[in-house]
């Protein structure tokens, strides 16, 4: 068991930024994402991909300002038919990164708060939860991929097979005692 969980966090253990050694101005970080990063989180909307994130960190006497830009395609299942597809993704955002004496929650979801004593900053949570939120709602091949169209011999099955329950739903409306609660109204 111990030795499963320390393959699942060695993926992520090069997403830490150590900044206690850094001057005071701005750094920059890149980063590659694969399969092996969204493996590492349990219940990831994203399975499969191929991303690059670059974190622009400026080191400032109270804070960390940090810049990020992630690029790159990602697999999805397509909604509609079921293929799998490849997703653009191109994110930038920003993220603010407090000390305090103690650990306090922040409500501002752009502000994290640290401890005076930590060191650095892993921001594979970071990159994660950016990642999965910019993953569209419904996902469709044509809509969001790469100009990939969806599966037209599935399309056309899904479509036959719906057309199937109309026919049920019309049976049942021929049936005489309908017709006689009808003729009530």
């Amino acid at each position: 068991m111990r030795a499963k969980i320390l393959l699942q966090l060695k993926p992520l253990k090069q997403f830490s930024i150590p900044f206690t050694g850094l001057k005071i101005g701005k750094h920059q970080f890149e980063f590659e994402i694969d399969n092996s990063f969204f493996d590492a989180f349990e219940y990831s909307l994203v399975k499969k991909g191929a991303l690059k994130a670059t974190v622009e960190l400026d080191k400032q006497e109270t804070m960390l300002i940090l810049q990020i830009h992630i690029y790159g395609t990602v697999k999805l299942d397509c909604d509609k038919c079921l293929a799998e597809f490849n997703a653009p993704l191109d994110i930038k955002e920003r993220q603010i990164v407090k000390f305090a004496e103690d650990e306090l929650e922040s409500d501002d979801l752009e502000i994290i708060v640290l401890s005076k004593k930590e060191s650095a900053i892993d921001v594979s949570e970071i990159l994660y939860e950016f990642i999965n939120v910019s993953v569209p709602f419904i996902k469709i091949c044509g809509q969001n991929g790469d100009g990939q169209q969806c599966d037209q011999e599935m399309i056309d099955r899904l479509e036959s097979l719906s057309h199937g329950g109309d026919k049920k739903e019309e049976l049942t409306n021929d049936d005489p005692r309908w017709a006689a609660l009808k003729k009530l109204k």
